[in-house]
């Protein structure tokens, strides 16, 4: 009777489990039209951050935002994309005033790949409140909402840096993830990379077992200004992949393959991207590639 109970127990224990893994992997909305910014913009918790170039920013930003250059977050961008060190990267949250509770909005001018490379890195660094503003500042101009030509003064944070490793892979967990059928890849590179034609790297071709969705699929141009594309469109253009599985994804730098990260996080999967992507794998003679 006792082991009876016993395994009730443990069946009921599982079964909330996986229902509290279903509700964390729940699709959230994870950006922000600028109709709601609008409306929030004097909210002092709000941390905006501007991931344009610090000379776009001077010529015009977002009423209240903070510049934070979206080339901060490479570590070296011409060699690949590995991402910045975390002293370097708490030097800048620091400076910034952002905490780790902080409610973050990051914008670009519209393209949303550079947006999603800096959303993607504040959670790789463990923020847990981040949005990206839908359609970017040249939408917000064309608004006509606020905006300012100087520099927006903050007060430094005491932020420590850590490392959320769910959010960021490396080269050594995507070699893992070639061999485990509970995991996939996604190449978001335009497809004369993924089948060999054209690469970034001294080799052709795509890490082995990876599928192709590339990073433009997300997202939707409608009358020139872009969007990620209606949560009902993302699932079905993800609509083959699993939620129990986790999924890695790559470029060739980890710049538009935060695009795919973006809208997989809002979907509510498990993904991580590979920071130093093709421009690592396809020059590492050790690796295997396929065509």
């Amino acid at each position: 009777m006792k082991k009876i109970f016993f395994i009730s127990n443990m069946i009921i224990l599982c079964l909330f489990s996986h229902i509290f893994v279903l509700a964390t992997l729940a699709a959230e909305p994870l950006r922000i039209s600028p109709e709601q910014l609008k409306q929030q913009i004097a909210d002092k918790n709000l941390v905006i951050l501007d991931a344009l170039s610090s000379e776009d920013y001077l010529a015009g930003h977002i009423e209240g935002a903070l510049s934070f250059p979206v080339n901060l977050t490479y570590k070296n961008k011409k060699i690949n994309g590995k991402i910045s060190q975390p002293a370097a990267m708490q030097k800048h949250f620091r400076s910034n005033g952002i905490r780790k509770d902080s409610q973050v909005v990051v914008y670009d001018n519209g393209e949303i790949v550079d947006a999603a490379r800096l959303f993607w890195v504040l959670e790789v660094y463990d923020l847990k409140h981040v949005k990206i503003l839908d359609h970017g500042y040249d939408d917000w101009l064309n608004k006509d909402y606020p905006i300012s030509f100087k520099q927006t003064k903050t007060i430094p944070s005491q932020y420590i840096a850590s490392l959320n490793h769910m959010r960021l892979a490396s080269k050594f967990t995507t070699q893992l993830a070639t061999r485990n059928v509970n995991q996939i890849i996604i190449d978001a590179r335009n497809l004369s990379d993924y089948i060999g034609e054209t690469s970034t790297a001294k080799r052709f071709g795509h890490i082995p077992s990876a599928i192709h969705i590339t990073a433009s699929h997300n997202l939707l141009v409608t009358e020139g200004v872009t969007s990620l594309k209606p949560l009902n469109e993302l699932n079905q253009l993800y609509q083959s992949i699993s939620k129990d599985k986790k999924v890695i994804i790559y470029c060739a730098i980890g710049r538009v393959s935060s695009t795919n990260y973006l809208a997989l996080r809002e979907l509510g999967y498990d993904v991580s991207n590979y920071d130093a992507s093709w421009n690592e794998w396809g020059n590492d003679e050790k690796l295997p590639i396929e065509k």
